[in-house]
């Protein structure tokens, strides 16, 4: 393809080195199966040699191959006053079986003499003699320029030899990598334009150049979408950005520009639609919580808050979205808040299965319900199954599953261990049921009380799960006193609801999500007896 751009992951290696990240073979395999669907080219699975956890997963690989993309083993230049040919650790990169290596080696002379204590000369020897000795054995050789920019900017003519040795001694790719991140995208242009001027004799020989950019200064994608407009054909990143320090370009905003806006082949059209779906899985498998402000992938990308806005969208949503959410997999949503119009209300119930004419008193009957409860420190755009069970009970449409009467949480602690009893009694269907459970804390207790009581009369429950628990103190100069709400995600393992509780008792606050978790997820079991109570009223 005339305008390909080939990608490059390195989420792997690259974005392992993520503070607060760490990878188990298991989760390395799993993100390359994720980038092998996406249609991601080029896998950087790891450096083995250096970590005995990357040779396990080369060795994992070959027993069940990916689909299409090529995995690449990374490594360094051989060590100064050795050879290539007795380099134990060029020895596990052969061992690894890849057809690609992914080689790096200094450009900044100032790496070489204090960093490698070599000289220059020696430096050029092992870019030269490793990659030769790599072709010899049949790999085909992308070679990583680690500090270009740096190097470049001190030393020109260095920089450049460092890059002629590696085409001289047959690299396919030489990828000019922002190690420190603090090159700007003017800078990004310029230097791209002179080293294809200066390569020029090698480009006829069909070398090709990439790019490698880190977010220190946070303009990593701006820088990669710079070079490639010079003329780069290789793009190195990793999903949601992640890697050492502030991160590296971000493959998750970097490939929707490229193949929506800049007309580049990146992926096929049908594997696009998958990357929100690889973004949110990928987030779920490191256990870091994804950005819902993530440019294209992220929860909040094409939401709307206020009302005007929400009015203009729903007329044409060009008017406040630069593309269609769907062709990325993410999707519009509706927010619900205090800054919310009639529009929100009624946009919000469409994507609820409820049609609202604006001339109902229900809808202003929600709205006004909706700002008095968030005045009271209620917040409705991270719950949206607690708005869902506002909305249909105004319309008299929510089911009466159960009616709470009231509860007791005793808490003990003895020595290192804490334990936590709860009693609730409720009613269903006019019975009164009167339960108790222990948990390893009240929340817990609470929690296991409740579905003791009601599993016998909604099987379901049994399968409800909590996903997430969030506090937040709404009036810190209270001190201990102050209001507290609590944020509930729950899933039925096909779904996940959040729900939300409000009060100046942390276990109050929690009480209310914990239900109004409950009877969302009895809601979603439930869609014919929902039906029934909307035909009766």
């Amino acid at each position: 393809m005339t305008n390909r751009l080939w990608i490059y992951d390195t989420t792997l290696r690259d974005g392992a080195q993520c503070e607060g990240l760490c990878l188990s073979l298991e989760d390395k395999l799993r993100i390359a199966r994720q980038l092998d669907s996406l249609g991601i080219p080029f896998i950087e699975g790891g450096w083995p040699g250096a970590n005995p956890k990357d040779v396990q997963f080369f060795w994992r690989l070959k027993e069940q191959p990916l689909t299409q993309a090529e995995v690449v083993a990374f490594c360094s230049t051989r060590r100064p006053g050795t050879t290539a040919a007795n380099d134990e650790m060029l020895q596990a990169i052969l061992s690894a079986g890849t057809r690609w290596v992914t080689l790096f080696g200094k450009s900044w002379d100032l790496h070489v003499i204090e960093g490698l204590k070599t000289t220059l000369e020696e430096n050029l020897a092992m870019i030269r003699d490793t990659i030769e000795y790599l072709r010899s054995q049949g790999r085909r050789v992308i070679y990583d320029a680690e500090h270009w920019f740096d190097g470049y900017k001190q030393n020109r003519d260095y920089a450049i030899k460092t890059l002629e040795a590696a085409a001289d001694a047959g690299a396919e790719w030489l990828v000019l990598c922002d190690t420190n991140g603090g090159t700007l995208p003017h800078e990004v242009s310029q230097v791209v334009r002179e080293v294809l001027e200066a390569l020029g004799t090698h480009r006829e020989k069909s070398l090709q150049l990439g790019v490698h950019t880190h977010n220190d200064s946070g303009v990593a994608v701006a820088n990669a979408l710079a070079a490639v407009r010079e003329g780069v054909t290789m793009v190195q990143g990793t999903i949601n950005g992640y890697g050492e320090r502030c991160g590296n370009a971000n493959l998750c905003s970097l490939i929707p520009n490229f193949q929506l806006k800049l007309g580049y082949d990146c992926i096929q059209d049908e594997q696009l639609v998958k990357l929100t779906q690889v973004s949110r899985s990928v987030s779920e498998i490191v256990n870091l919580a994804p950005d819902d402000h993530a440019p294209f992938v992220g929860l909040s990308a094409f939401a709307h808050k206020g009302g005007i806005h929400v009015s203009a969208v729903e007329k044409n949503p060009l008017t406040y979205e630069h593309l269609e959410p769907e062709k990325i997999g993410n999707r519009r949503r509706i927010v619900i808040s205090d800054q919310a119009g009639l529009s929100n209300v009624l946009a919000k119930a469409r994507t609820f299965g409820i049609e609202l004419d604006r001339k109902n008193p229900a809808c202003r009957q929600i709205l006004e319900k909706l700002k008095d409860l968030e005045s009271q420190g209620y917040q409705f755009e991270g719950a949206e199954a607690s708005f869902e069970l506002l909305m249909r009970e105004a319309l008299e449409q929510r089911p009466p599953w159960f009616e709470i009467k009231g509860f007791q949480v005793h808490c003990d602690k003895v020595g290192e261990d804490c334990t936590a009893l709860a009693t609730v009694k409720l009613s269903v269907n006019g019975t009164n049921i009167l339960e108790a459970a222990e948990g390893n804390g009240p929340v817990s207790a609470l929690d296991a009380a409740l579905r003791k009581a009601l599993v016998n009369f909604y099987p379901a429950i049994a399968h409800f799960y909590l996903t997430d628990y969030k506090v937040r103190i709404l009036d810190s100069g209270a001190g201990t006193c102050a209001k507290t709400r609590v944020l509930l995600e729950s899933s039925n393992r096909q779904q996940r609801w959040t729900t939300v509780g409000v009060s100046t008792n942390i276990l109050d606050a929690s009480c209310q999500a914990v239900v109004e978790g409950l009877e969302y997820g009895l809601l979603l079991e439930n869609q014919e007896a929902i039906a029934l109570v909307c035909r009766v009223h």
